[in-house]
């Protein structure tokens, strides 16, 4: 689903990712964790399509970002860490904002909106304007938003930050539910507990560098999945 081979970009003399290859297949979890300044916001824009790599190839459900970005652009959802809406918008419009760049049918958009505003507790929100909005009910209309489309990737930079504890376990299922139905995600977080408990891939990197990567079991083994990181991090 998401197969980065090589990917190095730097910022004039500093580099943030050096020869990264990563492949993360349909129906799995990849955590993606690192300090702050390791990479993986860098990593995550490469995969999106909104930096430019140096050297290295990014592909989509096959599709190349780099010849073929439109198209792998259909087939992902991107949500930052600090969502940036159209605050002059209310929910509802922003909403169908989005499903018309995807070209999301009436009665698709209507069902899925209607759905999932309605777990997040937001369907009486909607007409409000995004600016009156707090952090953490823009967060969720950008995850509905990137559902709306049904996209075969989920790209997430630390998704849980802001959620209140209901919000944070209702997207852990839904990831799940995503994966089961032969989704794949990638996201960033600083919560090992999390990562360990809901991911079958961790990636870890520092300074750029993948330092370890593999399924949950393998690179944990016997250990929390922080008592790991700290080691690596240490010997790194």
């Amino acid at each position: 689903m998401l197969v980065i081979n090589h990917l190095t970009k730097a910022f004039g003399d500093k580099l943030a990712v050096g020869d990264l290859s990563l492949h993360i297949a349909p129906g799995e979890i990849c955590a993606f964790i690192g300090h702050n300044g390791a990479g993986k916001t860098t990593t995550i824009k490469a995969c999106c399509g909104i930096l430019q790599p140096d050297s290295g190839e990014i592909f989509i459900a096959g599709k190349s970002v780099a010849n073929d970005p439109i198209a792998c652009k259909k087939e992902l959802a991107y949500i930052p860490d600090n969502p940036d809406l159209y605050e002059f918008l209310s929910g509802i419009q922003y909403l169908n904002f989005v499903a018309d760049i995807f070209g999301v049918s009436q009665a698709d958009r209507q069902s899925r909106i209607h759905r999932y505003a309605d777990l997040f507790d937001l369907t009486s929100d909607l007409a409000q304007p995004v600016s009156s909005y707090s952090h953490g009910m823009k967060q969720k209309l950008a995850i509905i938003s990137a559902l709306l489309h049904e996209p075969k990737l989920i790209i997430m930079d630390e998704p849980f930050v802001g959620l209140d504890p209901t919000a944070s376990h209702l997207l852990k299922e839904l990831m799940r539910e995503h994966c089961r139905n032969g989704g794949a995600i990638f996201f960033s977080t600083h919560v090992l507990e999390v990562a360990e408990k809901l991911c079958d891939k961790v990636a870890i990197l520092r300074k750029g560098k993948l330092i370890a990567s593999g399924t949950m079991e393998d690179v944990k083994g016997n250990q929390s999945l922080e008592e790991v990181f700290l080691e690596l991090e240490a010997e790194s």
